[in-house]
């Protein structure tokens, strides 16, 4: 297992799989800052952003489904150590061309959900001596304690319903359904699926019509290599244009990419970020 605090892990390159989203921007700038001398990264094509090509110092651009040609890229450019950041739209999982390897690798899954398929492209690398590390790694000062995260105090009537969330996004996180609900006065409006969190979002704002809360939680013994909570701008955006203005999140466990401009978009948004 590579420490991370060893002067040895700074000099050995890093590679990254890179879904959309600033993810893997706000990654290789926490990796710069710690060190790390070589970042290879497994660009998707229509999923991660361009931008990053000149940020890192080799990159291969795949499509989605493509593991044979991301594991040689990383063998050739000696990466032992990777991390997976960034998400990849739901359509582009319907729309896999998936290489031989792929195929077989999917073949091997009684399920297809983010922990199978993340889970089995994990032991395809570690065949080829290649460690997916935690999706968290150089991103722990990330993280926010328990408390109010940003933007204005609530009433606490609001506590009521992001425990309500909690416990019922628990469960659905547990089911493999998804790690997002959307409630209201102790109503459950929405439970994220396969569409993702935003269109839960705005699915359960809309039918809120104000005063809505989100919660997004890890799920129970969540493996944080990959799947792991992230809250950015995009995500107080869509709640406040939603009616959605308290947004919980689990402490410890959940990513606050941009934490500047979502403390400034919660306060001009009049929306509050709290980990519970």
């Amino acid at each position: 297992m590579l420490t991370l605090t060893s002067p040895c892990c700074m000099t050995d390159p890093i590679g990254i799989i890179a879904g959309n989203g600033i993810y893997p921007e706000t990654f290789i700038a926490h990796a710069r800052k710690a060190g790390v001398k070589k970042l290879a990264m497994c660009a998707f094509e229509s999923e991660t952003q361009s931008e990053n090509a000149d940020k890192v110092d080799a990159i291969e651009w795949v499509r989605v489904g493509q593991l044979s040609k991301m594991i040689k890229f990383f063998k050739r450019e000696g990466v032992h150590h990777c991390v997976m950041v960034g998400q990849i739209a739901p359509k582009n999982l319907f729309d896999l061309r998936p290489d031989i390897r792929t195929l077989l690798m999917m073949a091997r899954l009684k399920q297809r959900n983010a922990e199978t398929l993340f889970g089995g492209i994990a032991n395809e690398l570690k065949k080829d001596d290649i460690e997916l590390l935690p999706a968290t790694t150089f991103l722990e000062e990330l993280m926010p304690a328990p408390g109010l995260v940003a933007g204005p105090t609530f009433k606490k009537r609001r506590q009521d319903d992001i425990d309500y969330g909690f416990q019922i996004a628990k469960e659905s996180s547990r089911l493999d359904i998804g790690q997002t609900v959307v409630v209201k006065n102790g109503t459950v409006l929405a439970v994220e699926a396969f569409e993702g969190t935003n269109e839960c979002v705005k699915r359960g704002g809309s039918l809120g019509k104000g005063g809505a809360t989100m919660v997004k939680v890890s799920k129970p013994n969540q493996d944080m290599r990959f799947d792991v909570p992230v809250v950015g701008p995009a995500t107080i955006q869509t709640a406040a244009s939603a009616g959605v203005d308290v947004i919980g999140v689990e402490a410890r466990k959940t990513i606050i990419l941009a934490k500047d401009e979502v403390e400034k978009l919660c306060q001009t948004l009049k929306v509050s970020l709290v980990a519970r």
